[in-house]
C-alpha cells in the first residue's frame, strides 16, 4: 500500500540542504516589501506571487530564475526581516515534522542597508531560535559564501566564530562553471585547522571535475547535491553498475549526498523523478540523502519529496527511515547528539508509523 503525504508529515525527518532566501512564505515576501519599500516585486497578491515564483522557476531561463533570488534577498535587508523569515522557516520545517534541519544562507548577501556580518547572523541565530522553541524541532546553520565572490575565507572565520552559537558549518554556492571550489582553498584549509566542519555545492551541473575538486583538494564533508557523480557509474543491460575511480570513493567513504530531486529537475540535472539517479545510488548503497534546496522557488516540502520518491521508486517505510538515517548521521552535530536523536526520535518514530493499526 504507497504511503499517503499525511502518513509521510508524521515521519521525523532530516534536512540537510535548504536555502533560507529559497523558502520564504509569499505572503512575508509581500509584507516585507511593502514595509521596507521593496517596489520591483512581479505582483504584490500573495497568491499570484506564489505561482510567480513556482512559473519563474520551472521557465527554463535562468535570468528568469536568478531573479526569483533578488526579490527574496530584497525584503530580507533589515533585523526584524531575518529575524521572521528564520522564525518561520523552522516553524514551517517543524509543521512537516522536521526533527533537524540545517538551513544555509549567505550572509553577504543582507548588509545592503547597513547591517555587519555578525549582525546578519546573530538576527538569523534569533530567529531560529525562536521558531524552534516548543516545536520539537532543532535547527543548524550553514554561513554560504558565494563562489563567484573573494569573501569565503571572511566567511569561513564567521562561521567558526559563531560555531558555539548555532551555526554547525560552512557552504560554497553559486555557477559551478568558471567558478571552481579551488579558487576558495585559502578558506577550506582555515576550515581544516579549526576541526570546522563544511560543504560544497558541486556535482549540479558542472560535473565529475566539480566533485572530484571538492573532495580531493578542498576535503568537503558533503557534497551539495552530487548528482553527476552518476556519470562515473555505468549500468549493464542486466542492471549491474561498474563503479568508476571517483563513484567508488564516495560510496566507500561514506561522502554524504545532500539530493534534491525536484530542484535537479528545474536545473536540468534529471529529466523526470523516475529517471533521477537517486533511485540507482540507493540501490547501489551511496550515503544519499532527500532535500528541498529551495521550498519557495520548488514549491516543496520533505515530505512532498519523499511523496514524489515512493510514488516514482515504490519506497516504503523503511526507505524512508534510511534516508533518514542517512542524514542524521551526516549532520554536523557531535556523534553523541546524532546518536540520541536517531535512536531517540527517528527509529522509535518510524516504528510507530510502521506498526500503526
Amino acid at each position: 500500500m504507497s504511503l499517503t503525504l499525511d502518513e509521510i508529515r508524521r515521519a521525523p525527518k532530516v534536512l540537510l540542504h535548504d536555502h533560507l532566501d529559497g523558502g520564504l512564505r509569499a505572503e512575508t515576501i509581500a509584507e516585507l516589501a511593502r514595509e521596507s519599500g521593496y517596489e520591483r516585486l512581479p505582483t504584490r497578491d500573495p497568491d499570484n506571487l506564489r505561482r510567480w515564483f513556482e512559473e519563474a522557476s520551472d521557465s527554463g531561463s535562468l535570468e528568469r530564475y536568478l531573479e526569483t533570488f533578488a526579490h527574496t534577498v530584497g525584503v530580507m535587508q533589515t533585523r526584524e526581516s531575518l529575524v521572521r523569515v528564520a522564525a518561520e522557516c523552522a516553524e514551517d520545517l517543524a509543521a512537516d515534522g522536521v526533527v533537524y534541519a540545517e538551513v544555509r544562507f549567505a550572509p553577504e548577501q543582507h548588509t545592503t542597508t547597513g547591517l555587519s556580518l555578525d549582525q546578519v547572523v546573530e538576527a538569523v541565530l534569533e530567529g531560529f531560535e525562536q521558531g524552534s522553541r516548543g516545536r520539537g524541532i532543532r535547527v543548524g546553520t550553514l554561513l554560504t559564501a558565494m563562489r563567484h565572490q573573494a569573501r569565503s575565507r571572511e566567511i569561513a572565520e564567521l562561521a567558526v566564530r559563531y560555531r558555539d552559537g548555532g551555526v554547525v558549518g560552512f557552504d560554497i554556492a553559486g555557477a559551478e562553471a568558471g567558478y571552481p571550489p579551488t579558487r576558495h582553498l585559502d578558506a577550506f584549509e582555515y576550515l581544516q585547522r579549526e576541526n570546522a566542519h563544511f560543504t560544497i555545492h558541486a556535482g549540479e551541473a558542472f560535473g565529475l571535475p566539480s566533485i572530484w575538486q571538492a573532495i580531493q583538494w578542498c576535503g568537503a564533508d558533503r557534497l551539495g547535491h552530487g548528482v553527476r557523480i552518476i556519470d562515473d557509474i555505468s549500468v549493464a543491460e542486466d542492471g549491474t553498475a561498474k563503479l568508476g575511480r571517483l563513484a567508488a570513493y564516495v560510496r566507500d567513504k561514506r561522502i554524504p549526498l545532500e539530493m534534491c530531486p525536484t530542484s535537479n529537475l528545474q536545473t536540468g540535472a534529471a529529466a523526470s523523478i523516475s529517471e533521477h539517479p537517486i533511485g540507482l545510488l540507493r540501490r547501489l548503497y551511496f550515503r544519499v540523502t532527500v532535500n528541498t534546496d529551495n521550498r519557495l522557488m520548488s514549491s516543496t516540502s520533505v515530505s512532498l519529496e519523499f511523496l514524489k520518491l515512493v510514488e516514482a521508486f515504490g519506497y516504503g517505510w523503511d526507505d524512508l527511515q534510511w534516508f533518514t538515517v542517512n542524514a542524521m548521521k551526516s549532520a554536523f552535530l557531535p556523534f553523541d547528539e546524532r546518536l540520541a536523536l536517531i535512536n531517540g526520535v527517528i527509529k522509535p518514530g518510524f516504528a510507530q508509523l510502521k506498526w500503526q493499526p
